[in-house]
């Protein structure tokens, strides 16, 4: 009887365990699981996963990477989650990334752009993990957010102490809501970016467009100062034959993708975009409310 109970203790302690361990692996809600995609000497950095619906390991499917905005100094990992849904939901495999910033980290626009170059190099190493094609992967966010995704498109350097510089960092395609392209000018203008005008340079998109930046679409509101740097970059795209979409609201400030029906129709125009490439199939499925479908103006 004794020798049952022990055995019938450590069946337990078994399951217990196996349990547990399942449980590391399921994700945190339907439909998503989170990753650590990098540990620094702040804290450890989250990457939630977006997996699209019928995902299996052997996919090659495209995959999207969202950085929210907030100034380098703040923000929150929630802000593309309508956006990620989405675009799961269309095949997509969708993560957004948490990334060090002023406020919880003490850290400077630099380290987010090393943070964000970091998390396009874990996707692309992970590709086979995580069902994606390592050749159709999209860096996308707003304002800061956009910035350090263009930044992993266009900025030379700047990769993170210890990572596999074989693996690229680069995206193979740009989706940004209001990004700030020009570092070096707002420190002019404003004073709001670092002191030092060599690391404004160097985290300042506009400065490295070439012959082989990926597609991009950008989205401004005309009343955003940084709208001036969306039309530097669609100037000089044309002048290297690049493919730089950028998409106007009449009169709306810097962030106004944040709110209906501005979130439904740059989501729509961005679809749209993505099945240009191929990484989507079929008509766009976001609906924005009637009469609001031709709000958003291309800029020639």
């Amino acid at each position: 009887m004794k020798r049952q109970c022990l055995v019938g203790l450590l069946i337990g302690a078994f399951l217990m365990l196996a349990v547990e361990g399942l449980a590391e692996e399921l994700p945190k809600e339907p439909g998503t699981r989170s990753f650590v995609y990098k540990k620094t000497q702040q804290t450890e950095l989250e990457m939630i996963v977006h997996y699209p619906p019928g995902w299996k390991e052997s996919d090659k499917r495209p995959a999207i990477v969202f950085f929210f905005g907030g100034g380098w100094t703040g923000g929150k990992i929630e802000q593309f989650e309508p956006q990620a849904t989405h675009l799961a939901g269309r095949g997509m495999v969708a993560a957004r990334a948490d990334y060090r910033v002023k406020s919880r980290h003490g850290v400077t626009p630099k380290e987010c752009v090393e943070d964000a170059k970091s998390a396009v190099r874990w996707l692309r190493q992970n590709a086979a993990e995580l069902g994606v094609d390592p050749n159709r992967i999209v860096a996308a966010g707003g304002s800061a957010g956009g910035h350090i995704a263009a930044c992993t498109a266009l900025t030379p350097g700047l990769e993170a102490e210890g990572g596999d510089t074989k693996v690229s960092s680069k995206p193979n395609a740009l989706v940004l809501f209001n990004p700030v392209l020009d570092l070096v000018g707002l420190a002019e203008a404003t004073g709001a970016t670092p002191d030092n005008q060599e690391v404004a340079k160097q985290i300042s998109p506009i400065l490295y467009v070439k012959k082989d930046t990926p597609p991009t679409i950008l989205f401004y509101g005309t009343q955003d100062k940084f709208h001036a740097h969306g039309q530097a970059l669609l100037a000089k795209a044309k002048d290297v034959g690049n493919r730089v979409e950028m998409y106007s609201a009449e009169g709306l400030p810097h962030g106004f993708f944040n709110r209906a029906p501005w979130t439904e129709l740059t989501l729509r125009q961005a679809d749209a975009f993505l099945v240009s490439l191929g990484y989507l199939k079929g008509d766009p499925t976001v609906q924005p409310p009637a009469g609001t479908k031709e709000a958003l103006k291309k800029e020639p």
